[in-house]
């Protein structure tokens, strides 16, 4: 069966609750706490979620994911399908209309030339865009008129709907960021942190890594939302604190991630002040292994750069006794209870997309040392392995949050009982999600050996997703050290496979792909080493109405509809 038929079924006419306002600004204030601060509100220049999220309130994107994962409309009227006509039926191109009247935040009418202007900002080969995959294969974009976007692909493109959809690649206005192209993007400081938008709120004060105070778009298509009037999103603290200030004191309304033992969570909810809400979707745990070398004795431009591979983590068997060594269930247990399962994918979901790869599951600690031993990595009298010289030493990294501090504890440990001296670092998330080409602390440009993450993709079907991990995406100076290749993963079979991903239309058969790419960046190279499957944790307050939990896309996506409850 064609995608071009079914499109993965995701096309679906939007749904909205009924809410318990009929009128703009009436709420007053709503409270958001996002324990990583944002850095910056473009989302094209940071691969961070806690950016991405906080942007979506500002900017958006033609069509959005559903919390069922369902494609919806957003600044169109309709998603372009084959059989509507919105895409060809040769699959080269995808026709978008804009809806009529729509505006930016600043009055200014949204027109086609702000779309692809959007494209041509991210296409840029040196403006170091975290959303590139989005683009993968567009070949140009026409606009015949002011509502008419035409999309271009190389080829046959049978799932088109990643340009301009989710909250990760959102229209930007042409006008605002016209002098940003390129290497200049990082410079537009006051664009980055304020854009104009079409979203139901806008910025007006942002400092970065703290606080953001937003007010109703005056201009927003639907005259009688948002209910608030304002928005006051912290950044910063801790899960524990963010946690306590919704389902305890009441100080905020809502808080993203609770990335907390469950019954640390179970304990706050009894505060009688909110309630927690889950949900799975593709957001897994994992570590990456850095297949470049990190040394600081390299001279700068050179670190973590294709230019030098990895002392250790080059050999397969290495990396293999790393994973071999974890005991995933446990961390599932201490971390995460039923908000958690272990995984050995990088796509756990859709089921159909998700590989029936479990080789991980079981810990071997006998089997990670004899793989070590077969490597030539002998013990020391020091209990620590070394090989021609040198010792067996790993700088491990990751964001500061307890449970993550929790998993490095244990990993060490485990790394330990296999030979391996490990050094912990933790830093702050706002720094280590942050983007900023100049700090030598974010997760992009990987100045360690091995760190802990997690992300998810937009939407149920994970071609761009995948298709991050392609030799050209690893971040470097030449693109601002922005790239989601973050461990500089680069097999040319992959990149092929993911080209044919690309152009292959039989669901079955795209599975099948998927499930081989998943493959080969986990079980057969293991530069990535997924851990858990984790759901999403958040939490609202008892009196705020309209949340909609979206695990697909931004997961305050609808932000427009909550309200007060009177």
């Amino acid at each position: 069966m064609r995608l071009k038929t079914i499109l993965m079924g995701a096309v679906a006419a939007m749904a909205i609750a009924p809410i318990a306002h009929a009128e703009r600004g009436t709420d007053g204030d709503v409270k958001i706490i996002y324990w990583q601060a944002p850095s910056i509100l473009n989302p094209y220049l940071s691969g961070g979620t806690k950016d991405i999220e906080a942007s979506s309130l500002v900017v958006e994107p033609l069509a959005r994911f559903n919390e069922k994962g369902a494609l919806v409309p957003y600044l169109v009227d309709e998603i372009p399908t084959v059989e509507n006509g919105g895409v060809a039926a040769d699959l080269t191109s995808i026709t978008w209309k804009l809806k009529e009247g729509l505006l930016w935040s600043d009055g200014t009418p949204v027109t086609s030339a702000d779309a692809k202007f959007t494209a041509d900002y991210c296409m840029a080969p040196d403006g170091g865009c975290a959303q590139s995959a989005k683009f993968d294969g567009v070949e140009s974009i026409e606009t015949p008129d002011e509502r008419t976007i035409i999309v271009n692909f190389t080829g046959p493109k049978p799932v088109p709907y990643a340009a301009f959809v989710g909250a990760q690649s959102p229209l930007i206005q042409a006008a605002q960021f016209k002098d940003c192209l390129g290497a200049k993007a990082q410079e537009c400081t006051a664009a980055n942190f304020g854009p104009i938008g079409t979203g139901p709120f806008v910025v007006t004060d942002f400092k970065p890594n703290d606080v953001i105070t937003m007010k109703a778009n005056d201009n927003y298509r639907d005259p009688a939302k948002p209910a608030f009037a304002t928005v006051t999103f912290k950044g910063g603290g801790d899960a524990a604190s963010a946690g306590r200030a919704v389902l305890e004191t009441g100080e905020f309304d809502y808080a993203w991630n609770l990335q907390l033992a469950p019954e640390v969570i179970a304990q706050m909810a009894e505060g009688g002040k909110g309630t927690p809400i889950s949900g799975f979707g593709t957001l897994v745990e994992r570590i990456e292994m850095n297949m470049t070398d990190p040394s600081a004795d390299l001279p700068e431009g050179e670190r973590a750069t294709a230019k030098h591979p990895h002392p250790i983590l080059s050999d397969f068997n290495v990396r293999k006794a790393l994973s071999m060594a974890i005991d995933r269930t446990l961390l599932v247990e201490i971390g995460y209870g039923q908000a958690g399962r272990p995984t050995c994918n990088l796509v756990p979901a859709p089921e159909l997309f998700a590989s029936d790869n479990t080789d991980c599951i079981a810990q071997d600690v006998d089997g990670a040392k004899a793989l070590l031993d077969e490597a030539g990595w002998t013990v020391g009298a020091d209990g620590v392995r070394e090989k021609d010289g040198k010792k067996f030493k790993l700088l491990f990294q990751t964001s500061t949050n307890a449970v993550r501090q929790d998993f490095q504890a244990l990993i060490k440990q485990w790394w330990a009982d296999i030979g391996v001296e490990t050094e912990l670092k933790n830093i702050d998330g706002s720094v280590f999600f942050g983007g900023d080409p100049a700090s030598p602390d974010t997760f992009q440009k990987f100045y360690a050996d091995v760190e802990m993450y997690a992300n998810n993709f937009d939407g149920t079907d994970p071609e761009q997703y995948l298709g991050q991990y392609t030799c050209e995406k690893a971040p470097k100076p030449e693109s601002q050290w922005q790239g989601e290749n973050i461990n500089r993963y680069c097999d040319p079979a992959y990149d092929e496979l993911v080209a044919e991903l690309g152009k292959t239309g039989e669901i079955s058969k795209r599975a099948e792909i998927a499930k081989k790419l998943n493959d080969m960046i986990t079980k057969e190279s293991m530069t990535i080493v997924p851990l858990v499957d984790r759901g999403r944790v958040s939490a609202h307050a008892n009196s705020l109405g309209g949340v909609v939990l979206n695990t697909w896309d931004s997961e305050i996506w609808n932000a427009a509809d909550w309200y007060r409850i009177k």
